[in-house]
């Protein structure tokens, strides 16, 4: 297996799990999060409603379209839908002034962004037959 394939499935997989937690953080809001991720509470709730199914099929279609090899196309779906969030978190951290959420949402798009890349036009996963 090529190396740039193994990569991607180490971010599908990485970031399909960091989705998947960090959009049921959005449902259970529980109290006393770290300084990092304390911004949630700033949240309203529909925006935690919205962000949190994103995040959470997002991070399911990272991961079981691909793994399954039934309509593996949707990883590439799901990974630009996660760019779309986190540009939506960008221009939230950004209007906060908060420096270092907003470089680790850059990282993090860029990350996923050549997830959806590396699916569509690198190594596509064939479907099943």
């Amino acid at each position: 297996m090529p190396w740039k394939n193994r990569l991607l499935w180490i971010l599908q997989i990485f970031f399909g799990i960091y989705f998947i937690i960090i959009g049921v953080l959005h449902f259970v809001l529980p109290e006393g999060l770290p300084g990092p991720i304390e911004w949630m509470y700033d949240l309203g709730t529909t925006t935690h409603v919205i962000v949190g199914i994103a995040e959470v099929l997002g991070g399911l279609g990272l991961i079981l379209p691909s793994v399954t090899r039934i309509r593996p196309e949707l990883t590439v779906y799901a990974a630009v839908g996660l760019v779309l969030v986190m540009m939506g978190a960008i221009i939230w951290h950004a209007t906060r002034s908060e420096t270092s959420s907003l470089a680790q949402n850059v990282i993090i798009a860029a990350l996923v962004g050549f997830v959806a890349y590396g699916r569509a036009k690198l190594y596509p996963i064939e479907a099943k037959s």
